[in-house]
């Protein structure tokens, strides 16, 4: 029984990702063109600025890539949270199934957020350089072979990729994977812990089998304060990823910061808190609805075929 639930824990980890990222990624897009600052103002403007020039598809640009890397980057973070979960709850009480206690869920939430930078640096980085693809090379005031304005630079996820790695080696490749480590150990924190707390204020039984509806809830709630007071380092990490498209601004992390500051104020990095607490919502639940319905699915299954 052991391997089987913490190999499922990966698939519907995997359904959790790939449902999350259709729900959010046309937010994700306008969070990105917020926060890399390219002079949309508001969110609102940025909506309809990206509507008009671009029509639907605009919001939608890139998604092939999070979606195919976004569903294995959450069946590792799914994967690993419940299994390092379990295995804390084997060494501190004998009982894997036993549930876990706070400090446990804690540690267990910075190992998941440790591990999926690994993954999650290199997808961000492509995922924010293919949406970033509107700026005219000619505003970004650089200096090169005269090209079409607006052309982009990279043809798509895996072009981006290469390009990258040979022009900045594993390290381009790697480039915000500090601010992101910054940003996803404690993010994970008030990601699990607040939605095991909400699971378990809104089912009587605990969260053993939490309905659809206390799931959708406490998964939205859970994705709004994480991403919410993810929003500092994410601004930071998009800045940084960002950079390199056309021209490097920023030397690292404190460089990025100190900058920002100096030409923007405070106020910059909060850039964007409004769009990914609101879009935390519905791709939290999304996730923790796909991962809930598919891990009691296939335990359904398992029971039928082993009974």
């Amino acid at each position: 029984m052991g391997s089987s639930v913490q190999l499922q824990d990966f698939v519907a980890g995997w359904v959790g990702g790939a449902a999350s990222v259709v729900v959010g990624h046309p937010l994700d897009t306008v969070k990105t063109r917020l926060q890399a600052g390219q002079g949309y103002g508001n969110t609102l403007n940025c909506v309809l600025t990206v509507y008009r020039n671009e029509s639907v598809a605009g919001f939608f640009k890139g998604m092939a890539f999070p979606l195919a890397s976004i569903a294995v980057y959450s069946s590792v973070v799914f994967g690993v949270f419940s299994n390092t979960q379990r295995l804390l709850s084997q060494l501190r009480h004998g009982d894997a199934g036993r549930a876990p206690a706070l400090a446990d869920m804690a540690l267990a939430s910075a190992v998941a957020g440790f591990v999926s930078v690994g993954i999650g640096t290199p997808v961000d980085l492509i995922k924010i350089r293919l949406q970033m693809q509107t700026q005219p090379l000619l505003q970004a005031n650089v200096k090169l072979k005269p090209t079409v304005p607006g052309f982009p630079v990279y043809r798509g996820p895996i072009h981006c990729f290469r390009t990258v790695l040979q022009k900045e080696g594993i390290a381009g490749i790697y480039r915000g994977a500090g601010a992101m480590l910054l940003r996803d150990v404690p993010g994970y924190c008030l990601y699990f812990i607040p939605y095991a707390f909400f699971c378990g204020w809104t089912t009587p039984d605990g969260c053993i089998s939490p309905n659809p509806s206390s799931v959708w809830l406490a998964g939205g709630v859970a994705g709004a304060i994480s991403w919410g007071t993810a929003t500092p380092m994410d601004v930071v990490k998009s800045r940084l990823q960002a950079d390199g498209v056309y021209v490097n601004k920023y030397k690292g992390i404190l460089d990025c910061i100190l900058q920002s500051y100096q030409s923007e104020g405070l106020k910059v990095f909060f850039r964007g808190i409004t769009v990914n607490a609101v879009r935390g919502f519905p791709m939290s639940s999304a996730m923790f609805l796909g991962y809930e319905l598919s891990l009691k699915a296939m335990k359904r299954d398992q029971t039928e075929t082993n009974p």
